[in-house]
């Protein structure tokens, strides 16, 4: 099959010189012509079911679809599971049981503020078991900016379109004297009030996972375009209350009901806040208002095309073009805004940490411990501005509860490792990212790495930290999980804080931090080139499998979490005897068969079986620990294997399909491992102002950036079969480098790669070439 080639202009309309069909998922018929030209927008590229395909067992992307705008406040989504399960959304599940306002990030921090949204015709089934309906992808349209989708059992056809703190639903009905609408408030405490002469459901819900104040709520009101027939709510244990208008409980929830005829069009928008009925309605009022269906879809139409025509692709691969658009859309998701304007238009947020109401700006749904490799690299990169308010937002996080968020769900959770807000932090500083009082932020990764005590939960602040100050490591036989993956998170984290410090004059403490982030150096065992854990009196722990998951190391066992030291790659190299060494251990990984040992869990978790099924050895892609590693041949002067390795994975491991990712997408963090990779090149080390080269995957790329600059990246005679840098140029300049600096792509200009089929071993093989390692600053 061949298309044309495909480009576009900036404002990201794309006229393709092709008529395409498409029946089921990664199937198409293509047919390039030279005299129709049909106009698409971006969005018809991106598929928000990549990932739906996933369980408890086995995750192709643990995602839902997500309808929502960018970093939107609220989301929606179908439910075809159970309220509470975090898998909302099974691809393979045939029954659709509402559409529902989320907040969830992840399945395993489930959701909070939830309520949903369902219509039935007929006899009148509110229990969510009951009013399911059958549904077929066929008969269902998912994109970020609509829903739409046909409920089988009850001749409806259900519709979506969001705003930031809203949505507009449409409802067309059959002919019926019994159509419903139900508004279920969900479990954990709720309130719902029918008021009929206002046409208006309002309440509230208060569902969560943890990580809320006492007095946390989540306001709703619903708005229709038709007069109430029928007025019923429900109490505990789905007791009906017939012709009633108000309910509180455990779980309540309201129904209204009228007549209908064949085709008509009920309408309902619906807007929330968690700081008050009031500010519900005045958020309602804001983002909808008068606005009719179709102008509130074009509104999140355009907020969509205008990110993401802020990177222009010329491809001759649609599933490739596809496939980078809805990672772009996963990375633009989160975090989400948690922040409102008031009556005066001033930002204002409730504090998931205090519960008081106060100013300025605040996010969440996020971990760092995956995100900060690559996502906020990448909004420092195109999205300064929005970074400096996520910045700000963390100033406010730490006013207000005395600590960094590490695990943010709507506040703190006890969840993962780290003390990876400091590279967060640092690494927008030095990148450029202004606005926001780095002062605090720097006294807030200072207290992380000096403060042992008071911290609200097991994964803010730094666990071990008086062990790791005294030792220079966390020790195995402590009672401290995941000590290793501890140490090497830290010593990064300590590298971050004396680059800003460093950045900001402060030399003495800056030096102090350089010298702890050597502390990955005290888990080196030198008898198997790995990272061990190490005993309090220095001893490594015994036995010693480098194939076993979890105990020292996180989500990984010792051959994925060796090569997390991030800031000193060379350092490393230098611990397991040079070059040859070091290109020997990366090689064993991708060369072994996918062997592990998984008794510290006690059953084969979803990591472990997505490792093993995708053939590339004990590389383990679908989880963060190890998605810079194939990077790292860069540093040791073989950036062809780098190149190799790269384009396989692009290639292979991810397709725009409901299975696309091979394991968690986690808040765009695998998603922004392929948009940087796609473009050409990836940020290893995040506070270090370089990104590391690997093998573009588009002819032509053009980022747009937020400066009004352009920089472009070309790759001459690229293809499948070319995935090798034979030569490169930087602004007509020859470029012998495996990276490229920040400040390099703020400038603008243009990169250029020409391809080729066989690996050229003599580009960028200098000492000069290598990216940023901290033993070469000395």
């Amino acid at each position: 099959m061949k298309t044309r080639k495909i480009q576009w202009p900036a404002i990201g309309i794309l006229f393709l010189a092709m008529v395409f069909t498409s029946c089921g998922e990664g199937t198409k018929k293509e047919m390039a012509t030279n005299s129709q030209q049909d106009q698409t927008e971006l969005l018809e590229y991106v598929n928000p079911l990549m990932g739906t395909d996933s369980d408890f067992s086995l995750s192709n992307g643990n995602t839902y679809p997500a309808i929502a705008t960018p970093w939107g406040m609220n989301f929606w989504t179908p439910m075809t599971s159970k309220m509470g399960d975090g898998w909302t959304y099974k691809y393979d599940e045939k029954t659709i049981r509402g559409i529902k306002q989320t907040h969830q990030p992840s399945p395993w921090i489930n959701d909070y503020a939830a309520f949903s949204l369902m219509a039935v015709t007929g006899e009148l089934k509110y229990k969510e078991d009951e009013r399911v309906s059958h549904f077929s992808h066929k008969a269902e349209t998912v994109k970020p900016d609509y829903y739409s989708v046909y409920l089988a059992d009850y001749d409806v056809v259900a519709e979506v379109t969001p705003t930031e703190r809203a949505a507009h639903f449409r409802f067309t009905f059959p002919e019926t004297d019994q159509a419903f609408i139900m508004l279920d408030a969900f479990f954990k405490g709720s309130m719902v009030k029918i008021l009929p002469e206002e046409r208006k459901i309002i309440g509230y819900c208060r569902n969560n996972s943890g990580g809320v104040p006492e007095n946390f709520h989540n306001y709703f009101v619903a708005e229709f375009d038709k007069d109430f027939e029928l007025t019923h709510t429900w109490g505990d244990d789905w007791k009906l209350k017939e012709n009633t208008t108000e309910n509180k409980g455990e779980h309540v929830g309201a129904i209204i009901g009228f007549k209908t005829k064949r085709g008509e069009k009920v309408h309902v928008k619906v807007a929330s806040s968690f700081i008050s009925p009031e500010q519900a309605q005045l958020n309602l009022d804001r983002e909808i208002g008068n606005k009719t269906f179709k102008e509130t879809r074009d509104a999140a139409t355009q907020a969509w095309e205008k990110e993401l025509s802020r990177i222009e692709i010329s491809t001759q691969n649609i599933d490739h073009l596809r496939t980078f658009y809805s990672c772009l859309y996963r990375v633009l998701l989160f975090p989400r805004k948690f922040y409102e304007f008031d009556a005066n238009d001033q930002v204002v947020h409730y504090s998931p940490y205090n519960g008081e109401v106060l100013p300025g700006y605040m996010f969440t749904d996020n971990g760092f411990w995956d995100t900060f490799r690559a996502v906020f690299p990448f909004f420092n990169m195109m999205y300064p501005d929005l970074n400096s308010n996520i910045m700000e937002g963390l100033v406010n996080t730490y006013k207000e509860s005395g600590w960094l968020p590490e695990w943010a769900s709507p506040g703190h959770r006890d969840c993962m490792i780290g003390s990876n807000s400091a590279p967060i932090i640092a690494d927008a500083h030095l990148t450029g990212v202004s606005g926001f009082d780095n002062e605090t932020l720097l006294d807030a990764i200072l207290k992380n790495a000096t403060v042992a005590d008071g911290r609200p939960v097991n994964s803010v602040g730094r666990a071990g930290l008086d062990y790791y100050n005294e030792l220079g490591y966390v020790p195995y036989d402590v009672d401290i999980h995941e000590n290793a993956a501890r140490t090497l998170e830290y010593a990064y984290a300590d590298f971050t804080i004396a680059q800003m410090a460093k950045s900001l004059g402060k030399n003495e403490l800056a030096e102090k931090y350089y010298q702890k982030s050597l502390n990955y150096k005290k888990l080196f065992d030198p008898s198997t080139k790995l990272m061990r854990g190490k005993n309090k009196d220095g001893e490594f722990q015994s036995p010693f499998n480098p194939l076993k998951w979890g105990d020292a190391f996180t989500e990984g066992n010792s051959l994925h979490y060796t090569w997390s030291v991030f800031h000193d790659v060379q350092g490393l190299i230098d611990l397991m005897g040079g070059e040859k060494e070091f290109t020997g251990m990366l090689d064993g990984v991708f060369n072994m068969p996918p062997e592990y040992d998984d008794s510290y869990y006690g059953f084969t978790i979803h990591e472990i079986r997505e490792m093993q099924i995708m053939n590339m050895g004990n590389y383990a892609h679908g989880n963060q620990p190890i998605q810079h590693m194939i990077y790292l041949y860069n540093y040791a002067k073989q950036p062809w294997k780098t190149q190799a390795k790269v384009r396989e994975v692009l290639t292979k491991l991810y397709t725009p399909t409901p299975d696309g990712y091979c394991g968690d997408e986690d808040n765009g963090q695998t998603s922004a491992w392929y948009v940087f990779s796609a473009l050409g090149f990836y940020p290893v080390a995040p506070a270090t102002n370089q990104y590391v080269i690997g093998s573009p995957l588009f002819d032509e790329v053009k980022l747009h950036l937020q400066n009004g600059n352009t920089f472009t990246i070309t790759a001459n005679d690229n293809g499948k079969e070319n995935p090798f840098i034979q030569t490169a140029g930087l602004n007509g300049k020859s470029y012998d480098k495996t990276w490229i600096g920040t400040e390099t792509v703020q400038n603008g200009g243009e990169l250029n790669f020409k391809m080729g089929p066989e690996a050229n071993k003599n580009w960028a093989i200098s000492n000069e070439s290598t990216p940023y390692s901290l033993s070469n600053q000395k």
